[in-house]
């Protein structure tokens, strides 16, 4: 009579044990590495968002003879006011609501939203980016200018003044628009202190990812590019 040959048992305690162990440890090692890619793939379609921002900046300036946008707002900044002049130049459907000029009846976000930025929609401004008010008051005015002045409307703000291309000094450091914090969730709130890094669009058209500690600080001290000194004759980049 042959040899009859049994089958095999099945896995062990202890193999099981280690099979878990090197699964976890697997996914442990890999899940640092899919989460930064997929936040690398985010960080490209913002800077590709603002590379289209910054086109649309240029069809509005070769439209108004070089200046930039400029409603006589000093609020302008603000993503829920500063989407408005540039409506035209980044084919947005909305239309501004009768009841309050800087809501938008429908939505305007499109490619005003960065995909890391998770409140935005659910936020006033309705945007992921902010623009500078160096582009709206003179230089002077930037370097007297103060942060209370810029938020709160118990500080009256110097008149707006339009100012033009070619007044920018320096066009590859002097940043038009960029990753704003008031408009990103609170857990994100670092963005905008020295210890963040956002995106920003320059004067020249070109976009890039900036740690903070890289902005030259403001008038305030902060690495906030509406009050860097001297305005659009300044630099952003340290």
């Amino acid at each position: 009579m042959g040899l009859v040959r049994r089958p095999r048992a099945g896995l062990s305690l202890i193999e099981l044990l280690a099979g878990i162990s090197i699964i976890s440890t697997l996914s442990a090692l890999l899940f640092p590495i899919y989460a930064g890619a997929k936040e690398n793939a985010r960080r490209s379609q913002c800077a590709f968002n603002l590379k289209q921002i910054g086109m649309a900046f240029d069809s509005y300036l070769s439209d108004w003879s070089g200046f930039y946008p400029n409603t006589g707002d000093p609020y302008l900044w603000m993503g829920r006011r500063w989407r408005w002049p540039l409506k035209p130049y980044l084919a947005l459907t909305a239309q501004r609501d009768p009841n309050d000029p800087n809501r938008s009846v429908g939505n305007t976000y499109g490619i005003l939203i960065c995909p890391s930025d998770d409140d935005a929609k659910t936020k006033y401004d309705g945007t992921s980016y902010g623009y500078s008010a160096a582009f709206y008051h003179t230089p002077s005015q930037i370097n007297s200018m103060t942060l209370q002045q810029l938020w709160n409307p118990s500080y009256p703000s110097p008149p707006c003044v339009s100012q033009s291309s070619a007044d920018v000094k320096y066009p590859s450091r002097k940043a038009i628009a960029g990753e704003w914090i008031t408009a990103h969730s609170q857990d994100k709130v670092g963005w905008w202190s020295w210890l963040g890094a956002r995106n920003y669009l320059f004067a020249d058209g070109h976009v890039a990812f900036i740690q903070a500690n890289k902005i030259a600080p403001a008038n305030d001290s902060w690495p906030d590019i509406n009050l860097t000194i001297d305005g659009v004759y300044g630099q952003d980049i340290r």
